[in-house]
C-alpha cells in the first residue's frame, strides 16, 4: 500500500473545462502521481508546487503503478471528459525498445470541443478499447494501462491540450512558472504527492532491483536462511531524505538501520540487513517497518510481517 503526506490540493475553478480522474485506481493506494509537467522555462525541472517531480520538458502527468504485476493484473485507462475519438493505436508490445514516431506506444486521442483535446499514452498492447469516430464519456474504458512506447515503468501519460498548446491541468495558467495558480482542470480536489514508499518487503538476501520493480513477494523464511534483509522502494526521493528500517522478531529488535539518500531520484530502492551468526534464527514471526522521512516530516511508513522457521 501507498501512503504520502499531504501536502496541497487545489480545487478547480467553476465554469471551467474539467477533467475526472482518468484511471481506475486509488490515487495514494494502488497509483501514484511520477511525474507531472515541466514549469521550468529552462535547462532544469520542477513541478507545478516547485518541487522536482518533473523532467526537463516533460508535458503531462504521469499516473504510474507501484510494479509490473499490478499492470499485469489489470488498470483500466478512463475518459476524462465527454468527447469524440480521433486517434488511436494499438498493437505496439509493452516492454519494447521504442519505435521513432512512437513514443506514445499504444494510445488514445480525444477531442472535447472549444480546442480542448486530452491524449492517453502507453497503454497495454492490446488493451485498447475504442475506435475513431466513438462517442465517450467521463469514465468511458479507453484501455489499460501499460508500459508501451517510451515508457520505464508502467503507467499512464496524461496530456492536456486547449488550441494545441500543452496545460498542467494542476496549474494550467502558470506554465513558465512554478506555485500554485489558484485554479486547477480537476473535478475533484487532488492532494499533490511529494514522494513516498511504493513497497516494503523481507528476503534472505538484497533482491534484484528488477524483481522488485516487477513486484516481489515476501514469502516466509527457513530458520537457516543466510540473512534477514528488509528492502523499501520509493519514488521521489530528494537528496537528505532518511528511511528508517526496523526488523523484530521472538527475541526483540533484529535490524534498526537509518540510511540517508544522497541523490534525487524518479525511481529507487534501499535494502539493509543482518547476517544468521548462529546455527538458526528464533523461530516465529518477524514484522519489518520502513519509515520515509524529509525534513523529519514523515512521508511514508509501511510495514509487513512473515513467519521464520521451524
Amino acid at each position: 500500500m501507498i501512503r504520502f503526506a499531504i501536502l496541497l490540493a487545489l480545487a478547480s475553478p467553476a465554469g471551467a473545462f474539467e477533467l475526472a480522474f482518468p484511471a481506475d485506481c486509488n490515487l495514494g493506494q494502488t497509483c501514484y502521481i511520477q511525474q507531472y509537467v515541466d514549469h521550468d522555462p529552462g535547462p532544469a525541472a520542477q513541478d507545478f508546487s516547485c518541487g522536482g517531480l518533473s523532467y526537463q520538458g516533460h508535458d503531462g502527468t504521469d499516473i504510474a503503478l507501484p510494479s509490473v504485476a499490478a499492470m499485469a493484473v489489470g488498470v483500466n485507462v478512463l475518459a476524462a471528459a465527454p468527447g469524440t475519438v480521433k486517434g488511436v493505436r494499438d498493437g505496439i508490445a509493452d516492454f519494447a525498445p521504442i519505435v521513432p514516431g512512437k513514443e506514445c506506444g499504444n494510445g488514445v486521442l480525444v477531442d472535447h470541443g472549444d480546442g480542448w483535446q486530452t491524449q492517453y499514452c502507453h497503454m497495454k498492447q492490446g488493451s485498447v478499447a475504442v475506435q475513431v469516430g466513438e462517442t465517450v464519456g467521463p469514465g468511458s474504458v479507453l484501455g489499460q494501462i501499460g508500459q508501451s512506447g517510451m515508457a520505464e515503468f508502467p503507467h499512464l501519460h496524461l496530456a492536456v491540450r486547449q488550441n494545441g498548446q500543452n496545460l498542467d491541468p494542476f496549474a494550467p495558467d502558470t506554465l513558465t512558472s512554478c506555485g500554485a495558480s489558484g485554479n486547477d482542470l480537476w473535478q475533484a480536489p487532488i492532494a499533490y504527492q511529494p514522494g513516498g514508499l511504493l513497497s516494503v518487503g523481507l528476503a534472505d538476501v538484497v533482491p534484484d532491483y528488477a524483481a522488485i520493480k516487477a513486484g516481489l513477494a515476501s514469502p516466509d523464511l527457513p530458520a537457516t536462511a543466510p540473512a534477514i534483509v528488509i528492502w523499501a522502494y520509493l519514488f521521489g526521493s530528494r537528496p537528505g531524505d532518511a528511511i528508517i528500517f526496523d526488523v523484530s522478531g521472538p527475541e526483540g529488535q533484529v535490524i534498526s538501520e537509518r540510511v540517508v539518500l544522497e541523490k534525487a531520484q524518479a525511481l529507487a530502492f534501499r535494502a539493509v540487513g543482518k547476517r544468521l551468526k548462529t546455527a538458526a534464527w528464533a523461530a516465529g514471526r518477524y514484522q519489518g517497518e520502513a519509515v520515509l522521512l524529509r525534513d523529519g516530516v514523515e512521508l511514508g511508513r509501511e510495514g509487513l510481517a512473515i513467519n521464520v522457521g521451524p
